[in-house]
Parts: C-alpha cells; sequence; structure tokens
C-alpha cells in the first residue's frame, strides 16, 4: 500500500523531519514502513495496517508542530504511541484497561493466538523469546479481566534467580527486595493504569507481588495468577506453583527457554511442566517466534542469530547447558540446548 500526505506547514519541513530526517527514521522503524519524503509531499509505503498508523502518527506530529519552532523526541514518542492507540482501540479483540482511551491489541497472529488462548483457559503456557510480549500481554489479560469484574485480584510471581549476576543481600522489606525481579512486571502496568491506581490496588491487595518461594500453602481462588521468567524455576517449584490454582482463577506461565539462569545441570521447570503437560485437556501450551518480536527490528536478527548458533551446537562464550535430559515436544519447536563446550 502506499499513502501520499502533503505538509501543512512546508516552510518546517527541517522542524517536521528532524536532525537528518531523524523522526521520520523513528516513524520508519516504529511501524515497519519505507517512508519517501520529497519537497512539501511524503509518500509510506508498506503493509496496509502499518501505512495508516504511521500517517496517523504523522499527522500527530504536524499537530504538535503547530505553534511550535521544533519538535523533541518526546513529541515523536507522543505521536508515535497515539498512533498505536488508536489502532488498538479499533481491533477487533482489543482489551480494555484502566488508561483512559487506551487499549491493547495483538500486533501479530501469534499474539493474537495467544490471547485466546488466555481468555479460554484456566492454565496456558507461553514460550519464546524476549521481545514478543509474553509478560506485557499477559498483564494486559489480567487487568481487561480485572476492569471487567470477572476476576477480584491479580498475583505477579517471579523466581528471585539474577541473570548470571550475584546481587548480594538487598535491603528493605520483601516488597523492596523483589521489587527488581518484578520491575518489567510493573513496568507493563504502568501501561495500563496510573500510579495511584497501582498504588490503591497494591495496598488493598488486589494486586498483590508474591516471590515463588512465598507460594507454599497458598491458594488462590478467583484470581489472575502471572508466573513471569518460568524457565528459572526448577522442576519442584513448578509443580508446586500449579497445584496454587483455586476456583475460578487462571494461571498464566511465561518465559524463555533460550535465558535460562539455573545452575549448571539444574533442569529448567517450564520445559520440563511443558513436556509433562502438553496432553492434558484444558492446557494451553503456545509459542511465539521471532516474527512475533515488536521491540526494534534488531531484536529479531539478534534472536535468529543466537538461535542459529543454538541449533549447530556453537553455543557462545560461557555458554552452559542447563536441560540435557529435559527436550521439549515436538509440537513445540524449542530448540534443545547444546552440550556445554569442553577445554581442548
Amino acid at each position: 500500500m502506499e499513502l501520499s500526505l502533503s505538509l501543512r506547514e512546508p516552510q518546517k519541513r527541517t522542524a517536521l523531519f528532524g536532525a537528518g530526517d531523524a523522526h521520520l527514521r523513528r516513524l520508519r522503524d516504529a511501524f515497519d514502513v519505507r517512508i519517501q519524503a520529497r519537497n512539501a509531499n511524503v509518500r509510506i509505503l508498506g503493509e496496509p495496517p502499518n501505512v495508516a498508523k504511521a500517517a496517523a502518527a504523522f499527522e500527530r506530529l504536524q499537530e504538535l508542530l503547530q505553534g511550535r519552532d521544533d519538535l523533541d523526541e518526546d513529541a515523536v514518542t507522543r505521536a508515535i504511541d497515539d498512533a498505536e492507540g488508536q489502532a488498538a482501540a479499533r481491533a477487533p479483540d482489543a482489551l480494555g484497561v484502566f488508561t483512559p482511551h487506551t487499549a491493547i491489541a495483538p500486533k501479530t497472529e501469534g499474539q493474537r493466538a495467544y490471547i485466546r488462548a488466555m481468555l479460554g483457559h484456566d492454565l496456558v503456557f507461553c514460550g519464546g523469546p524476549a521481545g514478543t510480549g509474553k509478560t506485557y500481554l499477559a498483564v494486559a489479560v489480567a487487568i481487561h479481566l480485572l476492569k471487567a469484574g470477572q476476576t477480584s485480584r491479580i498475583a505477579l510471581v517471579r523466581p528471585a534467580v539474577e541473570a548470571g549476576e550475584k546481587l548480594g543481600f538487598l535491603p528493605g522489606d520483601l516488597q523492596q527486595k523483589v521489587n527488581p525481579y518484578l520491575r518489567p512486571l510493573f513496568d507493563a502496568m504502568h501501561d495500563m493504569m496510573t500510579f495511584d491506581q497501582l498504588k490503591r490496588f497494591l495496598v488493598n491487595d488486589i494486586i498483590e507481588v508474591i516471590p515463588l518461594a512465598y507460594m507454599r500453602g497458598r491458594t488462590l481462588n478467583n484470581a489472575v495468577i502471572i508466573l513471569d521468567e518460568a524457565q528459572n524455576c526448577t522442576p519442584s517449584q513448578m509443580l508446586m506453583f500449579l497445584t496454587r490454582l483455586g476456583h475460578r482463577s487462571k494461571m498464566i506461565v511465561t518465559g524463555d527457554d533460550s535465558q535460562i539462569d539455573l545452575e549448571p545441570g539444574q533442569p529448567s521447570g517450564l520445559v520440563d511442566a511443558i513436556q509433562r503437560l502438553r496432553d492434558v485437556p484444558g492446557i494451553a501450551i503456545l509459542r511465539l517466534t521471532e516474527r512475533d518480536i515488536i521491540r526494534h527490528r534488531l531484536v529479531q536478527a539478534v534472536v535468529a542469530r543466537y538461535a542459529d548458533d543454538r541449533a549447530r551446537g556453537r553455543g557462545y562464550p560461557g555458554y552452559t547447558s542447563h536441560n540435557k535430559e529435559i527436550r521439549a515436544p515436538s509440537e513445540l519447536p524449542i530448540a534443545p540446548e547444546p552440550e556445554p563446550e569442553t577445554d581442548r
């Protein structure tokens, strides 16, 4: 699809496009389109939905430039976010959240299947590389159900495992200690409700933060329970977590088996659970791929290259296999980990 737009104030072309066309480049990268500018005209080329969003963002930039002589990076970010929000609100499978005039909609077919699975099943496993929206969409579904009155609380759970670093003693109370591990979940929630709403929900235990180690003995009824970074829990921890599921509740388990931070030789509870439970009726198991990555376009290339190297058994410096005995089912193309490199 190709769409042509005219500049409202041609004399402000440099301010609108940015130094070295920096603003246009951001629109191009954000919406995966091609942009051609000549004199007072701009042509946007690409897939129809992407072109529509890029055009909406460009027109928003023109509005923001009225009465001003320049546009900063925040203005460009606001224009992109506004265009994404408008498109999401029109989508038939959009999820309503607490932020006014905002809706969350899937951007790929894989994400669309993921949302359908979460809404239609009480237990969902989702694996896949970074940037595919595993955590973000799980939080969106939980908040959507909370807003619609279909659940009364949200529980955020994560194993306290560092990514290859030992942080040592962390000061503060339990909330402060686990906050660094749950930051991605909070970041997602800040997009879907105001700070005051989130603070009020936390104080009233409508949203609860639970370290995985503190789940033993709990039974959560009428709740949406999200276990994030599940690749870093052990099989025994996963069993303990799954048996916490109460009446009228949903569990969403997410993780990336290519980023396991357990000790060498320790099997991943996520990979183990997917293998054990793949044939159990009522459980949905999905895998998002690099095609579902919605971060910077280079993230797709990075993920694909690392996946290729692991599949060929090359690994990378310092790489250690964690799951030599556990293999994912054939219908879930989770690449097996290579054997650890040995000194020659």
